[in-house]
């Protein structure tokens, strides 16, 4: 995966070079961890794609009219957006790379994810009192028996059609994560808010939010082969259609201690997106043409009470390619890398880098699957995945994004 293992272990691919990313030692952690990482891959670049913006529209002569203040906020920075359409966006200037919390912008460029790019891409109002979380608090348990991934049948929206892929671009190339649908608060029943992990939107300690973040559901719903996705279309491809992120958050723990090895920040590694369709708006949201959102659980029980957890992904780091759907289900065990921070959920998988973001799924209290956690960290040698355990902060990230968007 890359640079995620939080599971980041990056690839290039078609006659690329590989490259793996230093590990790092975790304190009171004999194993060592990789950020899960989503495997970089070569591919257009979109400098010849048509630009559009979040919440854009066409003025009737095919021009697209980029909202005022979306390209107030570029301006800000020094962007332009005719610039960025034909290519700045690929410039990684640290003194040019949107940073804070507040500065995601994400302008929309019209077939920059056709089915070559993305097959190239690798690897809420009660409040939760943040003591919830720590009863079990600097207590990890044996490592997990590896449990092997296995594929979720086709067609994957019958099984599972809260879960996609997450489509980014980073400075070392095209990147891929998963991700899942979760209900909307502000919008019952038409949730646009999709879950993942913060190392799938923002680079952490060293850098900023990453760029033409876009949510595929259902990706490769068929279950073709790698050698059939050659020559598919975007409709097979991306059957529910591309959705680009018009709103992000993720956590302030992550985008200040946020690492592309070790376990630096994993415990708040998780983020919400807020999209829209790359298409234009037919009137329906994503839960709406998925047909399925998760609840979120931030009160989920400790370890010792969660009976199993199933974990969904696209994982692209060998002995996998990140065409397919694959989950594992395990009862977790505890994982803690700093006393000072929450205790994280550990299940044995198989899965590898590209399945980071994507969402773990839980009983809930009312008896209905909710979300729990996401996979962020898993070790270099795979078999096993652990996830941060949701909390206040992470019903914060949520209700923010939701707020921002309620009514839209």
């Amino acid at each position: 995966m890359r640079p995620i293992r939080p599971f980041l272990t990056a690839r290039r691919v078609r006659g690329g070079r590989r490259t793996s990313f230093p590990t790092l030692a975790a304190v009171g952690l004999a194993t060592a961890l990789a950020l899960t990482v989503t495997a970089c891959g070569t591919g257009d670049d979109g400098a010849n794609a048509d630009v559009s913006a979040s919440q854009g529209s066409s003025d009737g002569n095919g021009k697209i009219q980029i909202p005022d203040d979306i390209r107030d906020k570029l301006k800000e920075h020094g962007i332009d957006i005719d610039k960025w359409k034909n290519g700045a966006w690929k410039n990684w200037d640290k003194d040019d790379w949107l940073r804070e919390a507040e500065d995601f912008v994400n302008p929309i460029i019209k077939d920059l994810w056709d089915p070559d790019r993305m097959r190239e891409a690798q690897e809420p109002e009660k409040e939760v009192d943040e003591s919830d979380l720590s009863g079990d608090q600097g207590v990890t348990d044996p490592t997990p028996a590896a449990v092997r991934a296995q594929a979720v049948p086709t067609g994957y929206h019958d099984n599972v059609p809260e879960a996609g892929k997450v489509f980014f671009d980073g400075p070392e190339g095209t990147m891929v994560c998963s991700a899942t649908v979760v209900e909307d608060p502000a919008n019952p029943g038409k949730s646009n808010l999709v879950w993942t992990a913060g190392h799938c939107v923002h680079a952490g300690k060293s850098g900023g939010w990453y760029r033409n973040i876009a949510f595929v559901p259902s990706y490769n719903d068929s279950g073709m082969t790698a050698t059939e996705l050659e020559g598919a279309t975007k409709e097979e491809v991306a059957p529910y259609g591309v959705w680009w992120g018009d709103g992000a958050r993720t956590s302030d723990q992550w985008i200040e201690q946020g690492g592309r090895t070790g376990g630096d920040g994993a415990s708040y590694d998780f983020a919400v997106i807020h999209v829209t369709p790359e298409e234009g708006d037919d009137g329906k949201s994503l839960e709406e043409t998925v047909g399925s959102a998760l609840p979120v659980d931030f009160n989920a029980p400790a370890v010792p009470q969660v009976r199993s957890i199933t974990a969904t992904g696209y994982p692209a780091a060998a002995p996998f390619d990140g065409e397919t759907m694959y989950q594992c289900t395990d009862k977790p065990g505890r994982l803690s890398l700093l006393k000072s921070d929450p205790t994280m959920y550990r299940i044995g998988c198989t899965m590898t880098g590209g399945s980071s973001g994507g969402g773990w799924v839980a009983t809930g209290a009312d008896g209905r699957p909710a979300l729990v956690s996401n996979t962020s960290i898993g070790p270099v040698n795979a078999g096993w995945l652990a996830g941060p355990r949701l909390g206040g902060v992470a019903k914060d990230v949520y209700e923010e994004v939701s707020r921002k968007f309620a009514g839209q």
